[in-house]
């Protein structure tokens, strides 16, 4: 079969379009116009834009076959979505959230779809210049000190989670999410160097830490800026992981995929863009001033929250290839974890021994 004919199989492994164009008809009212298509980019959770009349719409669903515990929950992310639509925090507006898996084969949600650039693979040509860019890394951090500020009482999320103990349980939980890949993949190749870390994660990790609404997969990539300029960050996106917690993982999470000038090479260079190395861009170091200053939080144990989302980035790669190895995915990017993820647990590694600094 063609290219063309397993990516037809497979988007129809992801919506029946004569049951959501029901389901929408019953919802949202009649309409002339109806369209689907998916949305390549992204390695977790599937997207796909619906056209309904002259509403834009963005579909988020599940990947396919046995995922590891909670970490493709769309609903999750849709409730807190929809609660932080009145607060500082830019997203897309919530439109349906839907539990019935006889519409598209599982739980999914619908938003409004929002016009502007993700900078995933290229620097927009209006940013091509030392202020823009300057704006787009301090936008990206005050973005998430915003997060990190919400009241959690005035929008319903204080029983969201329980905040404490959260970063242990970070931990713990990407522990799991490994074995639960490394059940398949070790048949292809182990990853020692990744079981190392994590045991030192596990010796090093804080009994306390701040306590917020933290985001769970902030990077420069979740989120979208508007057209135009001066840069103007307009919806963060993929609230998947959202939980109470440790701001501070939050941000070194975001620091993970944020590059230096004098970096090495990259681990996962399909991932991790560098066109942040340009003059202009903030430093690592300046994003976290800014931080520190924007909440009052200081980035403590700066080694050990780098390595956990280096150790949790290979933990999603082990994922995609373990979906890989038992064809439940067309993601081009999910072989190529072979490889890749062995490099993530060295740079993990670079990490805490201190040869990749702050």
């Amino acid at each position: 079969m063609s290219d063309d004919g397993n990516r037809d199989d497979y988007v129809r492994r992801l919506v029946d379009e004569d049951a959501l164009h029901a389901y929408l008809e019953d919802e949202l009212g009649p309409k002339s116009t109806f369209a689907v298509e998916r949305h390549p980019a992204g390695h977790s959770n599937e997207t796909l834009f619906v056209t309904w009349g002259d509403r834009e719409l963005v579909l988020r669903r599940p990947p396919p076959g046995e995922t590891a515990e909670t970490a493709h929950d769309v609903l999750r992310e849709y409730r807190v979505m929809d609660a932080l639509q009145q607060t500082p925090v830019p997203l897309p507006e919530t439109v349906l959230a839907c539990e019935n898996h006889d519409i598209v084969g599982s739980d999914f949600y619908l938003m409004s779809r929002v016009a502007g650039d993700v900078l995933r693979e290229a620097e927009p040509e209006r940013f091509g210049n030392p202020e823009a860019r300057e704006r787009v890394g301090y936008e990206l951090v005050d973005t998430l000190a915003a997060i990190h500020e919400v009241d959690l009482d005035s929008v319903g999320l204080a029983e969201f989670g329980r905040a404490e103990g959260y970063t242990r349980r970070q931990v713990d939980r990407w522990g799991k999410q490994l074995a639960w890949a490394f059940e398949r993949t070790s048949e292809v190749r182990p990853v020692p160097v990744l079981r190392a870390v994590g045991e030192w994660l596990d010796e090093n990790a804080p009994d306390e830490h701040p306590e917020s609404l933290v985001h769970g997969d902030y990077k420069l990539d979740n989120v979208l800026y508007a057209p135009g300029t001066p840069p103007d960050l307009a919806a963060v996106f993929d609230w998947e992981m959202s939980a109470l917690g440790d701001p501070r993982a939050d941000l070194g999470w975001m620091l993970s995929y944020w590059r230096d000038a004098d970096d090495p090479e990259p681990a996962i260079p399909e991932l991790e863009t560098r066109f942040m190395e340009r003059a202009g861009y903030p430093t690592r170091r300046e994003l976290v001033d800014r931080y520190e200053e924007r909440t009052g939080i200081e980035f403590e144990h700066q080694r050990f929250y780098r390595a956990l989302a280096v150790y949790k980035l290979a933990g999603l790669g082990e994922m995609f290839f373990r979906r890989y190895l038992e064809g439940n995915s067309d993601d081009p990017m999910y072989p190529k974890m072979e490889a890749r993820v062995p490099a993530l647990g060295d740079r993990a590694k670079r990490i805490i021994e201190g040869e990749e600094p702050l």
